[in-house]
């Protein structure tokens, strides 16, 4: 075909995988906030697996992008009115999942499961799972001892004991200081996780995988836990962290293009919020 006939053709394609990409696979999100440093930093961009939990449940460690229910608060909203230009844009970067989220999209770690018992803290000031305490390396800032708990504000590190209900999970972001989470806005639906953050895409000098801490090894089995992990003995997370880089590495490329290309000022980046 001539050039100026295969060209659009190929641009066509290319949006069309794109879409299906974002809507069955896999979904680029950037980070504009610090509740996950130093894990995650501001302007990072994530892959999320869009269609892991669909096969099982969410582990405790992973890091998953979620919508808030009713009871979280949005913390970063953007200007109103933006324009016809920058909607256009912002319409365009959602099909093809580079586009800003919804005020209520969070990215958190995964803390307690369904029928798990989470609270803090223990006399190291450690958060615990089932009587079985947490030593959490990865928590930048943790919020004080001193402040009395509060449900309405996430300022004291402390909080009392909270059983998972079924069919949700407990979720805390790395960066407790800052962090407003499970401790003062509740449980998550599962229902509600989108997918699991699996590793860092751009910039590149931040490229690294998100794999499950040591520390979760550790801890009791939850009480909504299959007959079938109960008698292994082992969660999925190593093997599903492998498997999910591996099938992402033949889209990577088309997806890094997209996101450089993301410079254009009428278009917004899917954001997650504090």
């Amino acid at each position: 075909m001539p050039l100026w006939q295969e060209l659009p053709l190929l641009l066509i394609v290319a949006f069309c995988l794109a879409v299906l990409i974002r809507t069955f696979l896999l979904q680029a999100f950037f980070i504009p906030s610090g509740s996950m440093e130093d894990t995650l930093l501001i302007g990072d961009r994530v892959l999320v697996n869009k269609v892991v939990y669909d096969i099982r449940d969410p582990v405790r460690g992973e890091v998953v992008v979620f919508r808030g229910t009713a009871a979280w608060a949005p913390e970063v909203r953007d200007e109103p009115d933006p324009g016809f230009v920058a909607k256009l844009g912002r319409t365009i970067g959602d099909l093809v999942g580079v586009s800003r989220p919804g005020e209520k999209d969070f990215i958190k770690r995964v803390v307690g499961l369904p029928g798990d018992r989470v609270k803090c803290c223990d006399d190291q000031g450690r958060v615990t799972v089932n009587g079985a305490p947490l030593d959490e390396p990865y928590v930048l800032e943790n919020s004080p001892l001193d402040v009395p708990p509060n449900r309405q504000e996430c300022r004291s590190r402390r909080f009392d004991e909270v059983v998972v209900p079924q069919g949700q999970i407990f979720v805390m972001g790395d960066h407790r200081l800052v962090s407003q989470d499970a401790r003062c806005q509740g449980p998550v639906p599962i229902e509600n996780v989108i997918g699991r953050a699996f590793v860092i895409v751009w910039p590149f000098g931040h490229w690294a995988s998100l794999p499950v801490p040591d520390t979760f090894d550790q801890l009791p089995k939850p009480v909504a836990a299959s007959a079938t992990d109960e008698t292994s003995g082992e969660s999925p997370k190593n093997g599903a962290n492998t498997g999910e880089i591996a099938i992402a590495m033949p889209i990577l490329g088309s997806l890094l293009f997209t996101a450089r290309s993301r410079r254009s000022p009428g278009t917004r980046h899917r954001r997650l919020h504090p």
